[in-house]
């Protein structure tokens, strides 16, 4: 019962990534690439990019929500790693 509850709770977590990319539209929230696009353009008006984003997202916060997916699935690989190495050494200290 156990492993059905973890799939649950991976679908959970799934639904409530992508549900606000689907239902938030035109969303404005201004981050640090924002604000660094500015500073530049102050500093040298003719400065071309060296490229364009593959993918271009709706909105503002939908960037913020996937570096927040990025960082929490970072986090649960360094977590996984951290207590896969802890129980390792409490086995071969028993």
């Amino acid at each position: 019962m156990k492993k059905g509850w973890n799939w649950l709770l991976l679908l959970g977590v799934i639904v409530l990534a992508i549900v606000p990319l689907l239902l938030v539209q035109d969303s404005e929230f201004g981050g640090a690439d924002g604000v660094a696009e500015e500073a530049i353009k102050e500093i040298a008006p003719s400065y071309e990019p060296w490229f364009q984003p593959l993918i271009e997202p709706p909105g503002g916060e939908t960037e913020s929500l996937l570096f927040a997916v990025q960082a929490a699935l970072g986090a649960g690989v360094v977590g996984y790693a951290v207590g896969l190495y802890k129980g390792r050494l409490d086995k071969r200290k028993k």
